[in-house]
């Protein structure tokens, strides 16, 4: 694994195991039962169905790079002219054996021959390394949807926790003659839709969990929840510094491993249009005499035309398309950091306002409105909006929360690179 995958993995395993307030967590579970980022990681990264396949690719790249240094091997012929014949040539008096070794003359073609070998292996790592990359980054989203839900989850059983609690007020003042029994068959309502939505999260737990399990080829997921913490607001590196690290990100890298490939490729395809020279070397014996003779010779094709023209036009138009691929890749890739960046940062400012400034005031709110019901002051359906006000805002809350998370874990599989300075979170 590179260097550049390590330090991405491991942003992703600081940034939401260590940072903020912890959702879905449980001191009653062993820690067989709970996953942490880091562990889904390795697992993946060690695991993953996708990468075990890529990895014989790569293999059978380093069998072509092997046989490509292989030389082509000699020929050996074995002539007998002037036997078996009538008068003078008759048996084997006048016959003449000859024994030649033939070998090609490759010139410096098996050297481009390699060197497209190894290029192109080189293309096939870079693309391995992007695959796993690729896995590292959606099993962070996995996971992140799996700690997701189980945040909503401590949502809903606050909301159902609050639903109960408003029965039990509402049926006191319903049994002392002051409010309508209408308003207690409202409150059951509300605690059956609470109910419900916890039922429906349980449901998106399960299938995230699997979803999840998969990226390690496990169809049965062993773990029971994840741990992370997701109400973090950290401070983020610089827009410049970020696209200064994208220079370097794996996926540039590729075009430019391409690139080489093509121009291999094109020096191959230049080195092919020569002649191929042929030699060879032998022994002739004079049965008549008794004697023998040495004999050589050297076979060169007449490059009357260029049989390899279009190859050449082929592999040169290529090397060409390779790198304007990597300049619209450049911009391609800075349009998408860029513009993951300020949602990022969007993300950020919204669950700021919402943890330091709205909910506050709501719970503040919360706790006047439910004071004034019991003293008759506010109706059931005051009471209850300020209800739906504050979990309606712990929810917001937390969609922004993993908006961030979101963002930062597309910037980081775009930068590989760090997107956020843990140390400094607050």
């Amino acid at each position: 694994m590179s260097n550049t995958l390590r330090r991405y993995t491991c942003a992703f395993a600081l940034l939401i195991v260590q940072s903020g307030v912890a959702y879905g967590e449980s001191t009653l579970l062993s820690e067989l039962d709970v996953l942490t980022l880091d562990n889904a990681l390795t697992k993946s990264l060690s695991s993953n169905p996708d990468l075990v396949a890529s990895g014989f690719e790569l293999d059978a790249a380093r069998g072509r790079v092997q046989q490509a240094h292989l030389a082509p091997n000699p020929q050996l012929t074995v002539a007998l002219e002037d036997a078996l014949g009538s008068d003078a040539f008759t048996g084997f008096k006048s016959a003449e054996a000859t024994i030649s070794l033939a070998w090609v003359i490759e010139r410096r073609v098996r050297e481009r021959r390699v060197n497209v070998s190894l290029d192109r292996e080189t293309l096939i790592a870079t693309d391995a390394d992007l695959l796993r990359l690729d896995v590292a980054a959606e099993t962070a989203r996995r996971f992140l949807d799996v700690l997701a839900v189980q945040a909503q989850m401590t949502t809903a059983d606050e909301a159902v926790r609050l639903a109960e609690d408003t029965i039990v007020a509402v049926t006191r003042r319903v049994e002392a003659g002051r409010t309508p029994s209408a308003d207690l068959a409202r409150a059951e309502a509300r605690l059956a839709a609470a109910r419900l939505v916890r039922e429906d999260l349980d449901h998106e737990l399960s299938a995230g969990r699997h979803r999840l399990a998969a990226q390690w080829g496990q169809i049965a997921p062993e773990f029971v929840t994840v741990q992370g913490r997701l109400l973090s607001l950290p401070e983020t590196v610089s827009f410049d510094a970020l696209r200064e690290s994208m220079l370097d990100s794996t996926d540039l890298t590729r075009y430019l491993s391409a690139e080489r490939l093509a121009e291999s490729e094109l020096s191959l395809a230049q080195a092919q249009s020569k002649p191929v020279w042929r030699a060879s070397l032998g022994v002739r014996r004079f049965e008549a005499t008794n004697d023998q003779a040495l004999l050589g010779s050297i076979s060169i094709p007449l490059a009357i035309r260029n049989r390899n023209q279009g190859r050449i036009a082929e592999t040169r138009a290529q090397v060409a398309k390779t790198r304007a691929e990597a300049a619209a890749a450049r911009v391609r890739l800075e349009t998408k950091l860029y513009v993951f960046y300020e949602s990022l940062q969007h993300s950020l400012h919204r669950a700021s306002v919402l943890r330091d400034q709205i909910i506050p005031r709501i719970e503040s709110a919360l706790s006047e409105t439910h004071d004034a019901y019991e003293l008759g002051r506010y109706s059931y359906m005051e009471w209850g909006a300020v209800q739906t006000e504050l979990i309606d805002a712990r929810r917001e809350l937390i969609a922004a929360s993993i908006d961030s998370h979101r963002h930062v874990i597309e910037i980081e599989r775009l930068t590989g690179t760090r997107a956020v300075k843990l140390e400094e979170s607050k």
